[in-house]
């Protein structure tokens, strides 16, 4: 290669690199300096979860990158009667929570939660919906939730993932408290509620994080795999078999 035709290449390359930042600009997507090697980082997952008591299923379509994540679901209940929770929850840098959508809807009834979280630090919620299906009443006070960072939705393993990555506590450490803005299903309603996570044990591929309610009302040691994804949570989920790998 002559040394014209290779910064030939780099300008090509360069140019490349300029467009693909021009286009993830106009989706709304923030540009960091690393910009293309970034996009090299997002981990896209699936996981899918039975839950005994109460019995339910859930599915999750979860993408991570090095502070961030999202994740898209659903997830199917029976108490106090049958139910669908589809779900979706956002964050900003640092795991923080930025968004959560969620609607759940059983026979004549609909409810939908907006729960946001602003740069700031400040919370905001909207609660919309049809039927009450003898449910408590959704929502909740956005005030009590001012020095939380994540949300938690009930009966849900994927929201555990925050606080786990956030606090870096695949690597040991803790115990970490912290406020978390709860959602109970399916009513949707919000509060406040604190939480305690320490770090117990791992291997190569698992790894075992203590949670608990600051209350003393609840304790469970989640198995979790080597990015975080709830494998086993005692009392709310534990996953299904992932299929084999597929060999090149």
């Amino acid at each position: 290669m002559q040394q014209g035709e290779a910064f030939d290449g780099r300008d090509r390359r360069s140019r490349r690199n300029a467009a693909a930042s021009h286009a993830l600009r106009l989706r709304g997507c923030v540009v960091r300096p690393w910009g293309y090697r970034a996009l090299m980082h997002v981990r896209r997952r699936a996981a899918a979860w039975i839950k005994d008591d109460p019995f339910g299923v859930e599915f999750a379509d979860i993408e991570l990158t090095p502070e961030r994540l999202a994740a898209e679901g659903v997830a199917i209940g029976t108490t106090p009667g049958p139910y669908r929770l589809d779900y979706r929850v956002e964050t900003s840098a640092g795991f923080v929570t930025s968004r959560l959508r969620v609607t759940s809807r059983g026979e004549g009834w609909r409810r939908t939660l907006d729960l946001r979280r602003s740069d700031a630090g400040a919370w905001s919620l909207a609660v919309d919906g049809d039927g009450d299906g003898h449910l408590p009443p959704g929502g909740g006070d956005p005030v009590s939730l001012a020095d939380a960072l994540d949300c938690d939705l009930g009966l849900s393993p994927v929201t555990n993932l925050m606080p786990i990555l956030r606090h870096d506590l695949l690597s040991g450490g803790g115990p970490v408290e912290l406020i978390t803005a709860w959602v109970s299903v399916p009513d949707l309603s919000v509060r406040r509620d604190g939480q305690r996570y320490s770090y117990l044990r791992g291997s190569p591929d698992h790894h075992v994080v203590r949670y608990e309610a600051t209350d003393g009302s609840f304790t469970a040691d989640i198995t979790v795999d080597r990015e975080g994804i709830v494998v086993d949570y005692p009392g709310i989920a534990r996953r299904l078999p992932q299929p084999p790998a597929v060999q090149d």
